[in-house]
């Protein structure tokens, strides 16, 4: 097996990044922080005008937090779909699952709330 194989350029350990080109990689961060801010941006702006259709106002704002979760992830997480990354992907993947169940059954406990309650006179008669 090759040399260049086994190290690939990308893969590198906390404290060798001397050993890698800095521009490339710092030119990333750049690329990120300006969508970053150009998406916080867009986000107060459509939150403080009356140029929106006021009901979209909610989709626009999560349409934007998406895009934001996908920037931080790419640009300075760097989760890609590259083979390498097969595990950060799995582990992002269970995490939202997890993420996804715990918000689901809270807000579903919460929506069948006065369903379970028991009805007031009865709590009432309790008491006495």
């Amino acid at each position: 097996m090759s040399d260049q194989r086994l190290h690939h350029p990308i893969d590198l350990a906390p404290g060798d990044e001397e050993e890698a080109r800095v521009g490339p990689r710092l030119i990333g961060y750049c690329i990120g922080f300006g969508l970053a801010i150009l998406l916080t941006a867009t986000s107060f702006f459509i939150a403080g005008t009356s140029l929106v259709w006021q009901p979209s106002i909610p989709v626009a704002l999560i349409v934007l937090a998406i895009a934001q979760m996908g920037v931080h992830l790419v640009f300075f997480i760097h989760i890609t779909t590259d083979p390498d990354n097969t595990n950060n992907i799995l582990a992002l993947a269970f995490g939202l699952l997890i993420v996804f169940l715990v918000v689901g059954g809270s807000l579903w406990i919460m929506s069948h709330l006065n369903h379970n309650m028991m009805p007031m006179d009865q709590i009432m008669q309790m008491q006495r």
